[in-house]
């Protein structure tokens, strides 16, 4: 598979146009952030055919983009983002993705890497041993129905009501924690059922827990806004997503647009691109599901950040207080949101996908905690578990461009099939310990799907964005600690 025949058109030194004369069914053209050697790797995969063929969506505005991280993925390019008309446009459910607000938070410590350095061990134990993972495992907390709709309708909120963490948590995570809307009658039995056990677990694949240090300051200002301006401190990532309740919710509500494409009068390039119209019966009950799936994720997360608040606790025989933890914030990236941008000269209300893409809104921004007002949001971006990963913050040319968006991570550059043929999980495991890096896995022979040679570099990736100015460049982090499924 390739992208041979599309007329790639240079735009800068790290946008590239898709335009619209590629296939005549597109109603906007598409943009593409990469690099020189970028390209080259985006080049060989299919996804920006994925970027033509979103560009073809019914009421689809400004245009089809693609984020330095992109890949192929189910419909939507991973690192795809998209915007509709949010009156006369459509919903699509590949193009949140089945991990529905997969996303990342970032904790900071007031430790520094060399306290760590003779207890990693009982550290890596402590949260491996907390943090629930594995296929299909089960999580922190079973609950009962009547607290699964609790969580369905107010994600974090439930979380710290119920004594995960404090209040000032809700104050930095994305949407407060809770996307409105939410509506657990649009949900199914099946659904419920898959998530119900899930709650507080970080699953497997690409999902992780991380202890990493500061490695290296680009913004000293912005860095001590967010709590991370100290060289070589302690910070703690997580990164997972709704687990099985929001495959499930991807899954019902695909099945459901792929039946109602000829009824809707619909002729797409790709049929993973199944969608609704946004006023539709199903695309109401879709967003309303797929909100209920947010907030079990951002509730997910509270639960495993009070898990690795008691691991760190243990260890360091601290009590587990937020004070010594502070959350720095929670982003998420594969959602839809109704946001406001100016297009073509008038302001227009749209419907943002962002499939793993996330927001980066910039400094004054009236979605951002007062906090952070000055330097903008907090923009966290995993790379792999060898190498590093990158605090941002957002910039004004997110709203310019990408309707507030940037990468989401480094992005893959191998399947996983290909990642497994070329290591073994043994000698991925010992190339990570001979690097000092801690590894917890729950699965080794999953591990080397996530081998550091399957991603792209996320220092180029982030540089893009960086120059681009879609986001701003902080702190790198680099791994002390990994807790995988």
């Amino acid at each position: 598979m390739g992208n041979a025949n599309i007329p790639l058109e240079r735009i800068d030194s790290n946008r590239w146009q898709i335009p619209k004369r590629y296939n005549d069914a597109m109603n906007v053209p598409g943009i593409v952030y990469a690099d020189d050697e970028l390209i080259q790797q985006i080049l060989s995969d299919n996804a920006l055919t994925q970027v033509a063929n979103v560009a073809t969506l019914p009421g689809i505005v400004g245009h089809s983009l693609g984020m330095p991280d992109i890949h192929w993925g189910y419909g939507f390019p991973v690192g795809g983002v998209a915007a509709t008309d949010a009156e006369h446009g459509v919903v699509s459910p590949g193009g949140i993705g089945f991990d529905i607000n997969c996303g990342v938070r970032l904790l900071a410590t007031d430790l520094v890497r060399d306290q760590i350095k003779g207890k990693a061990d009982r550290l890596a134990d402590a949260l491996f041993n907390t943090l629930p993972s594995g296929v299909g495992g089960y999580g922190m907390r079973r609950l009962t129905e009547r607290e699964m709709r609790e969580v369905m309708k107010r994600g974090s909120a439930w979380a710290v009501e119920e004594g995960y963490g404090v209040e000032e948590d809700l104050e930095v995570t994305e949407e407060n924690g809770c996307l409105k809307g939410a509506r657990p009658e649009a949900v199914s039995r099946k659904a419920l059922e898959r998530g119900i056990g899930q709650l507080g677990s970080l699953g497997s694949g690409n999902h992780f827990a991380e202890v990493q240090y500061v490695d290296h300051i680009y913004d000293q200002e912005a860095a001590e806004a967010l709590g991370i301006g100290q060289l070589g401190q302690v910070v703690t990532t997580i990164h997972c997503g709704s687990r099985g309740f929001g495959h499930q919710i991807a899954e019902d509500y695909i099945k459901i647009a792929e039946a109602k494409q000829k009824a809707y009068g619909y002729h797409l390039a790709d049929r993973q691109l199944a969608c609704m119209p946004i006023h539709s019966q199903e695309g109401q009950d879709y967003l309303g599901a797929m909100a209920c799936a947010a907030n079990f994720a951002w509730a997910n997360r509270q639960l495993l950040m009070h898990g690795v608040r008691e691991a760190f606790s243990s260890v360091f025989g601290r009590k587990a207080r937020a004070k010594d933890l502070p959350m720095v914030y929670d982003v998420c990236h594969n959602i839809a949101k109704m946001e406001e941008y100016e297009i073509d000269g008038e302001k227009k209300r749209v419907c943002v996908h962002r499939k793993g893409a996330t927001r980066a809104f910039p400094p004054g921004h009236p979605a951002m905690p007062e906090k952070y007002r000055a330097v903008g949001q907090p923009v966290l971006i995993p790379g792999d578990m060898g190498r590093y990963s990158f605090v941002l913050v957002g910039a004004q040319g997110s709203m310019e461009q990408s309707f507030g968006s940037c990468c989401h991570g480094a992005g893959r550059r191998q399947s996983r099939t290909a990642a497994k043929k070329s290591i073994s999980g043994k000698d991925l495991l010992s190339q990570l310990e001979a690097k000092g890096i801690t590894v917890r896995v729950h699965s080794k022979n999953l591990l080397a799907e996530e081998a550091p040679t399957a991603y792209k570099d996320a220092q180029q990736v982030v540089n893009v964005v960086h120059n681009a100015g879609l986001a701003k460049l902080v702190v790198r982090l680099k791994p002390i600690i990994v807790v995988k499924g």
